[in-house]
């Protein structure tokens, strides 16, 4: 194969950075460890170095003294490189990515960014975290390197007040992320979960900042169960949960899935910022399907039971009791019953 020059590859690249796109644009085929020291100006050893290193990061790497080397497989990693090769947004993951192996909560770091600076759409990902955490304070299940656990960092120009509807806009973009990705049935639990056959597939935590009446930054965290087997869930959530693997019997590559949602949510917040919820709101009542079906409402002090008559445009629900009493619910937690 022809190998481009050091310099033809582009600026900012490391030394490994450097071997590894030479490895893919190969293609499949051998490449000589002197042609590789020759094109890199480095010694064969250091390319041995460097390939060692990316073999520890998970790329599948055959090597030959006859040969050289081939990659077989690049990393499922949730590597800086491998999201951003082919992600097609403007801004989210073009702005920075931190990556962690392991983390207490992408959110937790995600806030500490965003209180120094960081822009919007800085993006925040980890192996595993060890203090994940879902809505009011749950623990979200993140054993390493088999799901994604994600935070964004966003600076909208909206009132506090529309904040929660960034919620709404996460979930769809989740769900348009695993429908692109996998044939699964799913639908939007009000407001935040994402269901297939009737168990948590994905979770969507926002947090947001105030200062002097404007938002500052929001925090957008999301857990996706991706490649998580039954047998390795706890016992307190076997009977409610389940992943991508679980569901279609195959293993999914994260990075892409990550990419898809990236894109996806791109989409909706740029539409949500020039256009306005209600295109965003249409396609979550679509892929909700909640409308006019019967569900309990857990609000911590008491519980609500009634159908659901609408999702009013601030994206709260509305729920017609038992006795004809018609609630605006702001937040909290659905159980759908039996229609």
């Amino acid at each position: 194969m022809t190998i481009a020059p050091l310099g033809a590859m582009g600026n900012g690249m490391s030394t490994k950075q450097h071997l590894l796109a030479y490895l893919k644009e190969g293609k499949g085929t051998w490449i000589s460890g002197e042609s590789l020291a020759h094109r890199m100006t480095i010694s064969r050893s250091a390319i041995w170095k460097h390939i060692r290193t990316l073999r520890e990061e998970g790329y599948v790497i055959e090597s030959s003294q006859k040969k050289g080397y081939l990659l077989r497989q690049s990393s499922d990693l949730l590597l800086v490189n491998e999201i951003q090769e082919g992600l097609s947004t403007s801004v989210f993951g073009k702005r920075g990515i931190h990556y962690f192996r392991h983390t207490d909560s992408t959110n937790t770091r995600a806030k500490l960014f965003a209180s120094e600076g960081a822009p919007e759409g800085t993006l925040i990902v980890a192996e595993e975290q060890t203090r994940g955490r879902g809505r009011r304070g749950r623990r979200w299940f993140s054993p390493s390197g088999e799901g994604i656990y994600t935070s964004i960092i966003l600076r909208p120009s909206i009132p506090p007040n529309e904040a929660p509807k960034l919620t709404l806009m996460a979930s769809v973009a989740v769900a348009e992320a695993l429908i692109s990705m996998t044939s699964l049935a799913l639908s939007i639990k009000w407001p935040n979960d994402i269901i297939v056959n009737g168990r948590k597939i994905a979770g969507i935590l926002t947090e947001i900042s105030t200062e002097m009446e404007r938002i500052d930054y929001v925090v957008i965290g999301v857990g996706i169960n991706v490649n998580t087997s039954r047998k390795s869930l706890p016992s307190d959530i076997e009977n409610t949960a389940t992943s991508v693997l679980m569901e279609t019997g195959n293993p999914l590559p994260r990075n892409a899935l990550l990419r898809a949602y990236l894109e996806w949510l791109e989409i909706y917040y740029t539409t949500f910022m020039t256009k306005g919820f209600e295109p965003v709101m249409k396609r979550w009542k679509h892929l909700a399907g909640i409308i006019g079906r019967r569900i309990s409402v857990d609000l911590i002090e008491r519980i609500r039971t009634g159908e659901v008559l609408d999702i009013d445009k601030d994206g709260f629900l509305i729920l017609r009791e038992q006795d004809g009493t018609v609630e605006r619910i702001i937040s909290g937690d659905v159980t759908l019953l039996n229609k």
